[in-house]
């Protein structure tokens, strides 16, 4: 990124980003995470209550981005010892803060979809 004229970089960990953006699609970029993150944004879900919220992804791949969000510090995963094991995902502080960023993604998707779209009732 260009600031006063001068190029640099954003480093994390092991990873170079060559703009802000960058950084925040690396997180959220791909088909799914945003969208847990948004089935997230009210509190808790188990695995079960989004899978049925988001009905096109497959049990692996929701699998794969909760554990992706969990490594990035985004989602915590809570184990309940119970028969049989109850599972809850909530957002952290972290991903909290990208709430107001996803919503603005829906706002926009939301008046793509009613300038040149419609709206149908699925059930």
């Amino acid at each position: 990124m260009i600031i006063n004229d001068e190029e640099y970089k954003i480093v994390i960990g092991d990873t170079d980003y060559h703009c802000a953006l960058d950084v925040t699609m690396s997180f959220i970029g791909g088909k799914w995470k945003s969208v847990v993150i948004w089935y997230l944004r009210n509190g808790k879900r188990r695995f079960s209550e989004l899978k049925t919220r988001i009905p096109d992804i497959t049990d692996k791949m929701l699998s794969l981005q909760l554990k992706a969000l969990e490594q990035d510090g985004l989602v915590k995963r809570e184990v309940f010892p119970e028969v049989p094991p109850r599972v809850e995902y909530e957002l952290t502080d972290e991903g909290k803060s990208l709430v107001p960023v996803v919503s603005a993604l829906a706002d926009w998707g939301r008046a793509k979809g009613n300038k040149d779209g419609h709206m149908v009732k699925v059930r």
